[in-house]
C-alpha cells in the first residue's frame, strides 16, 4: 500500500519544476494498487507534452522515490 502523505511529499520535489513552466500538479487519488492520480493544472492541462510531463517527470519521480507506485495516471 502507497503512503498517501509520502506521495504528497515527492509531487512537492516536482512542483517547482512544473510551476516554472507554469503548471502545477496536484494529487487526486492513490490506490490501494499503487496508481496514482493526478490532475496536470495551469499550463501543463491543456499542452500537448501533458503525457510527456506525466510520464517522463511525475511518473518517472514517484516510482523512483515510492517503489510501490505501479503508475501515475490523469485524473478523470
Amino acid at each position: 500500500m502507497v503512503d498517501k502523505e509520502k506521495v504528497k511529499e515527492v509531487l512537492e520535489l516536482i512542483r517547482p519544476a512544473l510551476q516554472a513552466d507554469g503548471g502545477d500538479v496536484a494529487l487526486i487519488d492513490v490506490s490501494d494498487d499503487g496508481v496514482v492520480s493526478v490532475e496536470l493544472q495551469g499550463a501543463c492541462k491543456g499542452c500537448p507534452m501533458s503525457q510527456l510531463t506525466l510520464a517522463n517527470s511525475v511518473e518517472r519521480v514517484l516510482k523512483e522515490r515510492i517503489p510501490e507506485v505501479t503508475k501515475v495516471v490523469p485524473a478523470l
